[in-house]
């Protein structure tokens, strides 16, 4: 049964979508991304070499032929900073598609909400696919869950998006492994039907017929 991840139109085969940043090298980066199964990562435009091709850059370990590029406006503060930073990300034919990031605060990395909703009405009348990164803030956005990879998946989300419990791990290819089959048996259990929760314990074996 195909189970994949449908996003305006475009069909990826897994749901952890992973980042670039952060790494120890390029190579491990590179490393990563294929022991995760992922085929969508994301990049800050602002954070990458995308004008001087004498130096190296992150998009010379990406392979493009595998794995979707998502550009993200990270280090942006204002829409109108997030809306430039898509627009140079697609000028230099990194994607039209973003995930648009506008930090409230330097220190939580909360989204200024105000600004996010404003960024996505104009990124989305120029025709950009717009994935926002908000927080659990109803009004502003559905409920997103902030909870570890397979919690996530079980619960029903989507997909998972993860960089810095990768990058940031003494061994980052086995730790992007570990994710890789965390969301893959989260999805799993969340297809299976989870059994409803309880609020007493329940014996696993049946009372009936029990020899008195």
């Amino acid at each position: 049964m195909s189970d994949q991840l449908v996003i305006a139109g475009r069909a990826f085969n897994s749901r952890l979508i992973v980042g670039t940043g952060k790494y120890r090298s390029f190579q491990e980066m590179s490393l990563a991304h294929a022991a995760s199964g992922a085929d969508m990562v994301t990049v800050a435009v602002r954070r990458v070499n995308l004008t001087d091709k004498s130096k190296e850059s992150l998009l010379d370990y990406v392979d493009r032929e595998k794995i979707f590029i998502l550009p993200n406006t990270a280090a942006c503060y204002t829409a109108d900073e997030a809306i430039r930073t898509a627009r140079l990300g697609r000028e230099v034919g990194l994607s039209n598609w973003v995930k648009l990031e506008v930090i409230g605060d330097q220190q939580t990395l909360f989204p200024d909400t105000e600004q996010l909703i404003e960024a996505t009405r104009v990124l989305v009348k120029e025709g950009f696919v717009v994935l926002p990164y908000t927080n659990d803030d109803l009004i502003a956005a559905r409920k997103l869950i902030d909870a570890d990879a397979a919690v996530a998946m079980e619960l029903g989300a989507d997909g998972v998006l993860m960089n810095t419990a990768i990058a940031e791990a003494q061994d980052a290819v086995l730790m992007a492994e570990a994710m890789r089959d965390a969301v893959i048996a989260g999805r799993k259990s969340y297809l299976a039907g989870r059994m409803p929760k309880r609020l007493y314990a329940s014996a696993s074996s049946p009372l009936s017929g029990v020899v008195r």
